[in-house]
């Protein structure tokens, strides 16, 4: 069972959702903003920061919706944790917002919350949503 804990952060974006979602679940859009290089081979996806690799499983996806990945150690620990990007547009304003939900141990949420937010900059600079 994991220690982590469950955070959500949202963000608002001058974008549609589809352009969005390209960006959030295919290789070349993640490959942009969140890594070095993504790699994928069906839902089996390779994250590449320098040198490091992180493998994860996209576990559910939606167009336009939602994508959710499980890191491969998480996984095979039969761990709950995931990381999540929801598109949501309101009824009325037709505003988009991403929401980013992720897990983290309770003293590395702020950290964590802190990488989300200087990634999610990166996207907005690359959409020109900023």
């Amino acid at each position: 069972m994991s220690t982590k804990k469950s955070f959500s952060i949202e963000y608002a974006f001058h974008a549609s959702k589809q352009l969005l979602f390209q960006y959030l679940s295919t290789p070349s859009g993640l490959g942009e903003w969140f890594a070095d290089n993504v790699n994928s081979r069906g839902e089996d996806f390779t994250f590449i920061w320098n040198d490091a690799e992180e493998s994860a499983k996209l576990i559910q996806k939606k167009n336009n919706e939602r994508v959710r990945f499980q890191w491969e150690d998480d996984f095979e620990e039969e761990n709950d944790c995931y990381f999540e990007f929801k598109i949501q547009v309101d009824d009325l304003t037709n505003d988009v917002s991403l929401i980013v939900t992720d897990f983290a141990e309770e003293d590395e949420i702020e950290e964590s919350k802190m990488l989300w937010d200087n990634s999610i900059t990166s996207l907005k600079q690359i959409l020109g949503s900023s």
